[in-house]
């Protein structure tokens, strides 16, 4: 009897010990599914870090200016009796462009022309008679300075018939015509622009700080909006030789060749000054860097260690702190806290913190070109 009962609590010992020892592996199992369930892995992209050739420059704001560059006018008033130009002509310095109305100034320069040669007849008339001791010198002085006046007066007159009159002062490119036949013209009235295209000047600003990095002779690159696809190079020519006191910067002057007058005076221009030799640097797009006030940092993607070597390795991010050095287009040069074949989040940085589980999705990944252009939609 005994026996029997020793056995049956044996068996009743082994039935609820097997059943609280399943109970137990199915709660450790719901635990594991529940912490799993509640941080999954999160849906990033990213990108390998890798070593990029950079050139040091600087970069500035800079505007077209025409060598040489006029609004050409008259000084004196009239109406306008031809114009020998068209708009947009090409012209040679010298050459007439407009005349005013000037019949009475040419008939006054005649009547002073007349004088004048009549003056020159009498002095020498009287410069042979004065050899021959037939008039005083007196009356040879009178002569002589009376010839003197005629013809300062002549060209007086001849000045005034001039001023009537515009010409190129230099050779150039002409604009539109601002003015008709026939029209009155006040002092002052802008007929044309003229405008001398080859070369051009590009003048920009360079921080008081940067100014011993610029040099006469040194190489530039200029960008205009306008020819996005087109770069145009051209050389410092001149330095100006005093800091502006508003903005603590110096004024730089670089001459470009514009053989196709595709660069106008005016124009908005982007320059870029290399200064010394290429350096090789780190490089991640600038979406892969979180900017805090206490740091920069990115993720860096990782293999996470398993303590149960059952389970499958996931990825994790570390995040870590960089120093970040100048940056281009899209891209950003770090001088310090990434490795050469880091794997480094780009995208989806927002939902991370340190340690979290990640998938790498890269179907869509932010831009990293170092000259990119905008796309007008």
């Amino acid at each position: 009897m005994i026996k029997r009962m020793a056995i049956m609590l044996v068996a009743v010992a082994i039935v609820f010990g097997g059943i609280f020892g399943f109970q137990a592996f199915k709660a450790a199992m719901i635990r594991k599914y529940i912490t799993a369930a509640s941080s999954p892995p999160q849906t990033i992209s990213a990108t390998r870090a890798g070593y990029s050739k950079w050139q040091p420059k600087i970069e500035a704001i800079g505007t077209l200016r025409a060598v040489k560059g006029a609004d050409l006018s008259l000084e004196v008033p009239g109406i306008v009796n031809s114009i020998s130009f068209s708009s947009g002509d090409d012209v040679a310095a010298g050459k007439t462009l407009l005349k005013l109305v000037s019949a009475d100034d040419v008939a006054k320069l005649a009547s002073l022309q007349a004088i004048a040669q009549l003056r020159n007849i009498v002095y020498q008339r009287d410069l042979k008679q004065f050899k021959m001791q037939a008039v005083s010198q007196a009356t040879l002085d009178t002569d002589a300075a009376n010839l003197k006046d005629a013809m300062a007066q002549v060209s007086q007159q001849q000045a005034v018939i001039d001023k009537k009159i515009l010409r190129a002062p230099f050779a150039g490119h002409l604009g539109i015509r601002a003015v008709d036949v026939g029209q009155y013209l006040a002092p002052g009235t802008v007929i044309v622009t003229l405008q001398s295209l080859d070369p051009i000047f590009v003048d920009f600003f360079v921080p008081q700080q940067s100014i011993d990095r610029v040099q006469l002779g040194q190489n530039v690159i200029v960008k205009i909006d306008a020819f996005k696809n087109r770069t145009f190079a051209g050389k410092i020519t001149a330095i100006n030789p005093n800091v502006d006191l508003g903005s603590r910067n110096v004024k730089v002057r670089a001459t470009l060749s514009n053989p196709d007058h595709k660069l106008l005076p005016g124009m908005y221009a982007t320059v870029d000054v290399a200064t010394g030799a290429p350096r090789n640097y780190v490089t991640l797009p600038q979406t892969a860097i979180t900017y805090n006030p206490y740091g920069d940092t990115v993720y860096i993607v990782v293999n996470d260690k398993k303590d149960d070597p059952d389970d499958k390795p996931q990825l994790m991010v570390r995040q870590t702190f960089v120093t970040t050095g100048s940056t281009r287009g899209d891209q950003v040069a770090v001088l310090k806290g990434v490795a050469n074949g880091d794997m480094v989040v780009t995208a989806g940085q927002i939902k991370l913190h340190n340690g979290a589980k990640v998938l790498i999705n890269n179907a869509v990944t932010p831009t990293a070109d170092a000259a990119p252009i905008p796309i007008d939609r």
